[in-house]
């Protein structure tokens, strides 16, 4: 069986490397040509050994997701659509501004959150994608939106926010950001690389020391009770847990602030008492607020909130001091917004399932965080 090297980060080459007994050049080499070139033919990695390439092509493979569908919005926003196996697939979002390119990376099949706004949590959760899977979207990326006219790369900033929840399947993000930022691979600033998590405390405690990266928070409400519904990671890890992770993040966070994401539902959580009580809660965390206003889905059960009542949230926390911005709806006409990251999800569980399954994963996490 080939191993694919997409899957290894510079330490998984170098152990590769090694035992084929190669030196620790020859890994670098074959890492700039996969990732800074985008090259996935050994017989074109010109300036590595005939020899050595010949033993690649028979031991070893360079197999991103296969790209089944490349949708392009209105405005400029692009989604593709991968297949992962079995039926499955994940969406990978570009969405292009004036200052930066964002790609929007997956870093599940489906997700088992259960998050109440989210048309993503409502497809169920398969599995978990492999560091192939998870950098494969970045490598077809790259080779789909080509270069901009001064040879630069299109993609200046990533984002982990499409399908799933990335500290839920944390060894496979973890070489995939190490990739990421590697200088003989992507050379991504951390500035530029964004973790989106719904709070699970130990794996944000683990990638605190592992590699912090800027941090986002899915936080959508003021308070346990209305998080606990809408959220119901919650219910294991509240909210007074969660902002004491957040200022442990900070002490090494290439950001000097957290993002906390705040999906905008008509009636339920953007009263200005809400607000007000948003401002209590972070007191003590450095922060800004990205307000998202909900995009709709079928069978839902919540609407987008009113212009005026997102402004007027807004306000109240900006005159308070904390910088917040609302997020523009971008690629609606192709269903790449915010929460609509359906994909193809093979296994659409039961609710009490996916929690247990849930469950197991974070305990799998705390045994690996106090593990020595």
């Amino acid at each position: 069986m080939t191993i694919n090297l997409l899957d290894l980060d510079a330490a998984g080459l170098n152990d590769y490397f090694a035992r084929m007994g190669e030196k620790p050049l020859r890994a670098k080499q074959v890492l700039r040509w996969l990732h800074r070139f985008g090259e996935g033919d050994f017989e074109r990695m010109t300036d590595v050994a005939k020899s050595l390439r010949a033993k690649l092509a028979a031991d070893a493979s360079v197999t991103p997701p296969q790209l089944l569908r490349d949708s392009a919005a209105e405005d400029g926003t692009r989604k593709f659509l991968f297949d992962v196996g079995n039926g499955n697939a994940i969406e990978t979002v570009f969405i292009p501004e004036a200052d930066r390119g964002t790609l929007c990376v997956s870093t599940q099949a489906g997700c088992a959150l259960d998050c109440a706004f989210c048309s993503t949590g409502k497809q169920g959760f398969n599995r978990n994608l492999t560091a192939a899977e998870i950098i494969g979207q970045l490598w077809q990326a790259n080779h789909a939106l080509g270069r901009d006219p001064h040879g630069e790369r299109i993609i200046s900033n990533v984002v982990l926010m499409g399908m799933g929840e990335p500290l839920a399947n944390y060894e496979n993000v973890l070489r995939a950001l190490r990739l990421m930022l590697d200088d003989n691979a992507y050379g991504l600033s951390r500035r530029r690389v964004t973790l989106s998590t719904s709070g699970i405390v130990p794996a944000m405690d683990r990638l605190r020391e592992d590699c912090p990266v800027a941090l986002a928070v899915s936080l959508h409400a003021p308070n346990d009770a209305l998080r606990d519904r809408l959220v119901p990671i919650n219910r294991k890890y509240p909210l007074a847990e969660l902002m004491a992770a957040c200022r442990r993040y900070l002490e090494t966070a290439p950001r000097d602030f957290v993002t906390f994401e705040y999906v905008m539902l008509d009636g339920v959580n953007d009263h200005d008492g809400d607000a007000r009580e948003l401002l209590r809660l972070v007191r003590d965390v450095p922060c800004k607020f990205n307000l998202i206003p909900f995009n709709p889905f079928p069978q839902s059960g919540f609407r987008r909130s009113g212009a005026e009542k997102i402004r007027r949230f807004s306000e109240i926390l900006m005159t308070a001091g904390i910088v917040t911005t609302t997020r523009k709806t971008r690629g609606d006409d192709i269903d790449a917004a915010c929460g609509q990251l359906a994909g193809q999800v093979q296994d659409r569980t039961s609710r009490t399932t996916r929690t247990t399954r849930t469950t197991h994963a974070l305990k799998s996490i705390q045994v690996a965080e106090i593990a020595p």
